[in-house]
């Protein structure tokens, strides 16, 4: 783990990052710690510039408070983007694993499976999934973990069919194990590193795909977001700039931090490749 840390802390740009994404997080651990109540309750009086009646970051067309808002949305923004990658990781290593390890027919199959699921634009495919099942947070997270499991299996096939020539994965089969065995035990724990740099890019891209859907409007109404708000102020952004730019640097951040960390990540996890670059 020290051997892990002293690599990770190299990359300054991936300390940074990590700095901004833990502020986050502690940000929407203490949302309604520091922002009681509803952040939909009105709090002052419409198109407050910030920093006026306490109000930090202002308020919106309806009074309520930017802030408390960004705190909030954050705690939406994490979950989804956690909860839909930890989905399409689990549909993604299974498909991949599957692939990569019996190939033949099988792996003909999963990868016509997957190739039919990228070819339709993953942004496109993510607003008929929500439109169709109504926008919840259940359908939105189902639906951003359907378009981003793809690039997942592709990593993870081509991880096993490199591993699984192995004399380590050959010995595994000559003791007996069974095929569960050995791609639970032997090929999978071998296979994470690629994996474990694609989940942080992942959760970023979730976020960002998230945010995208609520400005459209087809995110849960019930919760507010950082897309919300950007969309909510996208038709006063000349008299209340401020109901747009926060909530767009918050995601900006949020995803430049989770990229910065999946950088460093990489460097952690794959020295070799660090002091080539």
């Amino acid at each position: 783990m020290r051997d892990f840390w002293r690599r990770y802390r190299r990359n300054k740009g991936a300390v940074v990052g990590l700095v901004v994404l833990v502020v986050v997080i502690i940000m929407a651990a203490t949302a309604p710690w520091l922002f009681p109540g509803s952040p939909w309750d009105m709090a002052s009086a419409p198109f407050l510039p910030p920093g006026e009646m306490d109000m930090l970051l202002g308020t919106d067309s309806l009074g309520r408070d930017v802030a408390a808002g960004i705190a909030h949305g954050a705690r939406v923004s994490l979950l989804v983007g956690a909860i839909s990658t930890v989905v399409a990781l689990s549909i993604g290593v299974t498909l991949g694993a599957i692939a990569g390890y019996l190939g033949g027919w099988v792996d003909d199959v999963v990868m016509r499976f997957t190739e039919f699921f990228q070819t339709i634009p993953s942004f496109v495919l993510a607003i008929l999934l929500v439109a169709i099942f109504t926008p919840t947070i259940r359908s939105v997270v189902g639906a951003i973990a359907v378009v981003s499991w793809p690039p997942v299996a592709r990593v993870v096939r081509a991880e096993f069919l490199s591993l699984r020539g192995r004399e380590f994965v050959q010995a595994a089969e000559v003791l007996g194990k069974s095929r569960l065995s050995i791609v639970l035990g032997d090929i999978l724990p071998n296979a994470l590193s690629p994996i474990i740099v694609l989940a942080s890019l992942m959760v970023a891209s979730a976020i960002l795909l998230e945010s995208a859907l609520s400005f459209l409007g087809l995110g849960d109404p019930n919760l507010m977001t950082w897309g919300f708000l950007i969309g909510s102020g996208r038709s006063v952004i000349r008299l209340a700039w401020w109901m747009s730019v926060f909530p767009g640097v918050a995601i900006f951040l949020t995803v430049l931090s989770l990229n910065l960390v999946g950088e460093g990540l990489s460097d952690a996890l794959n020295p070799r490749l660090a002091r080539t670059r």
